[in-house]
């Protein structure tokens, strides 16, 4: 994931420290039911899409840019399907980051899947029983995407 101008101009003041920061994940599935995944550049794995919005910008708009910048396809998000803080990353320079992830499901409505920047080596549409070797974190979110179950979120205790 290419680091956003205002997390690199937060960062010349904060250095290493943790910052806190929203974060969106587009699931993202075609009229055949199947789901867009990228291969990250970073990692050489396959993932869901996603990203950080920008200062103000509204996390479904996000997703549908986070979607065409690294996909060329085009979607319209259709719910919101998890809302979840994940834990803690330090990356390899020593920032480390902590995201609000928010999860929607998006409809694809146009474009043709292709590498549309330098975030992917490869981007494409997968049967949701026939998935490429994925992380925990996407294979629960298309789990989520699937389900006609409310938004899901960490159980809270009460006590």
């Amino acid at each position: 994931m290419a680091t956003p101008d205002f997390i690199r101009a937060l960062r010349v003041s904060a250095g290493h420290q943790l910052l806190w920061l929203p974060g969106v994940t587009a699931i993202v599935f075609d009229d055949g039911g199947r789901v867009l995944l990228g291969r990250r550049s970073d990692t050489g794995r396959w993932s869901a899409i996603g990203g950080i919005p920008d200062p103000g910008e509204q996390p479904a708009a996000c997703a549908v840019r986070e979607v065409f910048e690294e996909t060329a396809v085009r979607c319209v998000p259709e719910r919101v399907v998890l809302v979840q803080a994940l834990a803690p990353v330090t990356y390899a320079n020593e920032d480390v980051c902590q995201y609000m992830d928010i999860t929607f499901r998006c409809r694809a409505v146009g474009g043709e899947a292709r590498v549309n920047d330098d975030e992917s080596l490869e981007v494409g549409w997968f049967a949701v029983d026939a998935l490429p070797d994925l992380h925990e974190f996407a294979r629960f979110r298309i789990k989520q995407a699937l389900a006609e179950a409310p938004t899901w979120f960490e159980p809270t205790a009460i006590g």
